[in-house]
């Protein structure tokens, strides 16, 4: 039977069965922590053979450049070709840089803080208003930059296609202050949703009132599927050259969560002019990223097939646990209507909506018994879930194990907190 289908007697006597199961485990003094996508121990020794020195040989790039030395820029030809592949973009029109993609999502906007977005636009520092629209539930750390910049942020929902994009079309088409958005088209963080082809050209053709519109797609989990290999989308960098907004869109993607999160390398994808935009900024910063971690990742990765390989071996670790997490809901809570989850093919989150107003209650309770989830609100600009309901969880890092009970108390947290929400309801 539904809680909301009880009554106080018969709501009292499920409070006292969840309660106990709460005391046992709590008893039992847990310290569990999914707050965060890390990768497991297990997942970071699949790359440990790449610290091997075969993998740097000679030192020497395809082209016979000493990666030692101070040069190229942009990145190592064949690691532009393995990034852009990833990407499904050419390699001439990819930049690879350091260790993480969020610095460089981070540095561009400051650039276009700074100094506008090139062909004579006014510095977006010099406006009254930046707005961006920011799919929700979404990355945290998306929201945490535009904060950090002053930059307004406009919420719009994310479906399973995709976000709202008849609402995004006519807010961009009105507001010329909104000058960007978030986007993650592929097992975005942390639904694990998918856009569609119609969004991506939606996305690409899109009227804008800013003439400096631009488009940041963060393509994190591109290569990072749980099953039958990776979702293919359409290549939003063509899909804008062929409406006319070749300037529109920025790709980016790294090998933190293929190789080692601490020590992998990130990219850079769009039009001709951003690249050389870009590069003419790198410049000024710095003399060039670390070609030894490029040389060394293209020669244990080789190529996009041998990258897919490679993601297998991670799923055969993931898809476990992303199991345990997904039958344990089901089992607990399945027909109760207390608890909506998400079923991603992809990527390293699951997203869980409580029932209105209980999403903080839940992450406390399961504080309190040693189990650390993402704060509630996280998934949304300034923390601010307006319904107080999304909740993301991380499956990667704990044990298989540890997981397993990890989940057992979230599913008594969520029945206690929806018991006590029915039974004050009466």
């Amino acid at each position: 039977m539904k809680y909301s289908e009880m009554n106080k007697e018969q709501l009292l006597n499920e409070l006292k069965k969840e309660r106990e199961r709460y005391n046992y485990y709590q008893s039992k003094r847990f310290s569990y922590d999914m707050t965060r996508g890390k990768p497991a121990p297990e997942q970071l020794e699949l790359s440990n053979e790449m610290c091997d020195i075969k993998y740097l040989g000679d030192f020497k790039a395809e082209n016979g450049f000493d990666c030692r030395n101070y040069g190229i820029l942009d990145g190592l030809p064949e690691v532009k070709k393995l990034m852009g592949d990833i990407m499904g973009v050419d390699a001439s029109k990819v930049i690879v840089c350091g260790n993480s993609s969020l610095n460089i999502m981070h540095n561009i906007l400051t650039k276009f803080m700074l100094s506008g977005v090139g062909g004579g636009c006014t510095p977006w520092s010099k406006l009254e208003k930046v707005k961006f629209i920011c799919p929700v539930p979404g990355y945290d750390r998306h929201f945490t930059i535009c904060e950090n910049l002053g930059i307004d942020m406009i919420p719009v929902e994310l479906k399973e296609d995709g976000p709202d994009m008849d609402l995004i079309e006519k807010l961009v088409r009105e507001d010329e202050s909104i000058k960007g958005m978030w986007a993650m088209p592929r097992y975005s963080n942390p639904d694990g949703c998918t856009y569609s082809d119609e969004t991506i050209r939606r996305i690409a053709n899109m009227e804008c009132k800013a003439e400096d519109f631009r488009v940041f797609f963060d393509d994190a989990y591109a290569v990072h599927f749980l099953d039958n290999g990776p979702e293919k989308i359409l290549n939003i960098v063509d899909e804008c050259q062929k409406s006319g907004n070749e300037n529109r869109a920025f790709v980016f993607c790294s090998t933190s969560k293929i190789t080692f999160a601490g020590g992998g390398i990130s990219a850079v994808a769009s039009s001709k002019a951003n690249i050389e935009w870009y590069n003419k900024y790198l410049f000024i910063q710095t003399i060039g990223f670390d070609k030894l971690n490029q040389l060394r990742h293209v020669k244990f990765l080789k190529d996009y097939e041998g990258i897919i390989e490679h993601m297998k071996k991670h799923a055969r670790l993931l898809k476990p646990k992303f199991d345990i997490v997904l039958n344990s809901l089901e089992k607990e809570l399945e027909g109760l209507d207390i608890l909506e989850w998400s079923k991603p093919k992809g990527g390293y989150f699951i997203s869980i909506n409580t029932i209105d107003g209980l999403a903080d209650k839940v992450v406390s309770l399961a504080k309190d018994c040693g189990v650390l989830l993402t704060p509630a609100g996280s998934t949304f600009p300034y923390k601010k879930d307006p319904r107080n309901r999304n909740i993301r969880i991380a499956p990667s890092f704990p044990s298989v194990s540890d997981l397993a009970e990890a989940v057992r108390v979230l599913c008594v947290c969520v029945k206690i907190c929806s018991i006590e929400y029915y039974y004050d309801k009466l």
